[in-house]
């Protein structure tokens, strides 16, 4: 006789009452309709012609309850395309403004997304299906490239453990569109708890309009963070919120190697996650100063400048929000998120690469000379931290992946010393970090590849590296060539902002 516990008996009656939805029971809302008309406007998508399917994200299918054979089926296309309008959906595109590179515009807004509704708590969108009222003269097109490096960097991110928008699938076409070159559009359905913006308070606050940025704040209280709903200092707890998830999340993506581009307030989400991936680059020889848009000439996207540019953004927001929020309140959290939150982000972040679970005072320093000796040894920063998950004293294998083995040698004198203080065994120790440092990451080469197989018709690679970027850090021996050095010639090649 079988013996179940309540919570199997509960999960065996939701497998038999509750199944999966197909496309055609899938049901959208769409509560951000129901503030001001300036918030949005009400477009239909344009659709591509002879859509076909690159791919589709069976783990992001479960986000909604979609089954997970629906790729399969053709609506799945229409749906991506605009031509199959679920129950409950109204194409939208929503408005807001932001700091580019510093300059303030005030005319932005989704000039190539429309927003589908929300399901199961997921707003869901299409990127690149056609103009809106703020596409400021752009075809409101997005190219198979781009769309492939969103689809696969969105779903690698988040098995990377680091919050970010999502992508359910991606469609290709025949339609052509004028970039560097002729190219093939395409159009990548993405995924986000929020599309807030810190450029969509910035809209209202410049338009003068703070009765709505007020009906704003208001909505991504109840939306993102529903526990404030009925707190009389909601609007200050929620800028604290988005200022600690901010720098949690910096602090990740200097800890994986990750460098954005395009940290631009209008790219920032409100729930702090990894939105909009135009130009991104994960590390290849660790570059502190690397900046993989080649368009910033200046650097001010670089991967050292993130945490200093999240802190611009963050003041860019307090200013914002100032006809809600004290001032002076706003600033004390800002001069707290230099001071501690970010740095202690960081250390956090960093320490559990190193698999040092005990926090010690001199883990700042170890980490500042981390970095210092990663910059002057010329190695591959996930090579690095993968072959360190393996470290047990002997030192060769460390000197084998380094071009300045010498310099290398007087941090891992300081790093034995440290594990001297730890209390796990060395056993534990490596499981734990084999755990957290990936042996896979999605570098540009290698979607490289995957976009010019898909652009001849040949869809094989993204499948292949959306199935590594699920499993960063399972041993796949096959693909042992993507776990090593980036080829020379493929290093540090920046991206543009074109797509």
């Amino acid at each position: 006789m079988l013996n179940y516990s309540a919570n199997a008996i509960c999960d065996l009656e939701q497998r038999v009452y509750h199944p999966a939805m197909t496309l055609k029971n899938l049901s959208f809302q769409t509560p951000y309709l129901t503030l001001d008309s300036e918030f949005y406007d009400l477009t239909q998508p344009t659709p591509l012609d002879e859509p076909y399917l690159i791919s589709f994200s069976p783990d992001a299918a479960k986000l909604i309850d979609l089954d997970s054979n629906s790729g399969d089926d053709p609506d799945f296309v229409s749906l991506l395309n605009g031509t199959l309008i679920a129950d409950g959906s109204s194409t939208y595109a929503m408005c807001y403004a932001g700091h580019q590179f510093g300059n303030y515009n005030h005319w932005l807004g989704d000039g190539r997304t429309l927003n589908l509704g929300r399901v199961n708590g997921w707003n869901l969108q299409l990127k690149g299906s056609g103009e809106t009222l703020y596409s400021r003269m752009a075809d409101g097109r997005a190219a198979v490239r781009s769309s492939i490096r969103e689809y696969l960097m969105s779903e690698s991110m988040h098995h990377l453990g680091i919050p970010t928008t999502r992508a359910l699938g991606i469609i290709g076409s025949k339609t052509k569109i004028v970039r560097n070159r002729m190219e093939q559009a395409a159009i990548v359905m993405r995924m986000s708890t929020s599309w807030v913006r810190f450029g969509t308070f910035e809209y209202f606050y410049y338009s003068g309009k703070h009765d709505k940025l007020e009906m704003l704040a208001q909505y991504v209280i109840g939306e993102s963070y529903p526990h404030l709903v009925e707190d009389e200092d909601r609007f200050y707890k929620m800028f604290c919120e988005v200022v600690e998830r901010t720098a949690r999340l910096i602090a990740q993506w200097q800890a994986i190697g990750f460098n954005h581009g395009v940290m631009n307030t209008d790219n920032m989400s409100i729930e702090g996650l990894t939105i909009d991936y135009g130009p991104f680059a994960m590390l290849d020889d660790f570059r502190y100063g690397y900046v993989c848009n080649h368009t910033d000439r200046a650097g001010r996207y670089a991967y050292s400048e993130q945490p200093n540019i999240s802190y611009w953004n963050l003041t860019m927001l307090s200013k914002a929000l100032t006809p809600l929020i004290d001032k002076e309140r706003m600033q004390k959290k800002l001069d707290d998120f230099g001071a501690f939150i970010y740095p202690d982000a960081y250390v956090d972040a960093i320490r559990k690469k190193l698999g040092l679970s005990i926090k010690l005072d001199d883990d700042i320093d170890l980490v500042t000379d981390l970095v210092v000796a990663l910059h002057d040894v010329y190695v591959d920063h996930t090579l690095f931290f993968r072959t360190l998950s393996r470290y047990d004293g002997d030192r060769s294998p460390m000197y084998d992946i380094v071009m300045e083995p010498v310099i290398l040698d007087a941090w891992l004198i300081r790093y034995d010393d440290r594990l001297s203080h730890e209390t796990r065994t060395q056993g534990e120790r490596q499981e734990a970090m084999l755990k957290t440092n990936p042996k896979y990451v999605l570098k540009n080469y290698m979607i490289q590849e995957a976009i010019e197989l898909a652009e001849g018709g040949d869809n094989s690679m993204v499948e292949t590296l959306l199935n590594i970027a699920r499993h960063p850090y399972d041993e796949w021996p096959e693909f042992e060539r993507y776990a090593g050095d980036t080829p020379e010639e493929c290093k540090n090649c920046g991206l543009s902002c074109s797509s």
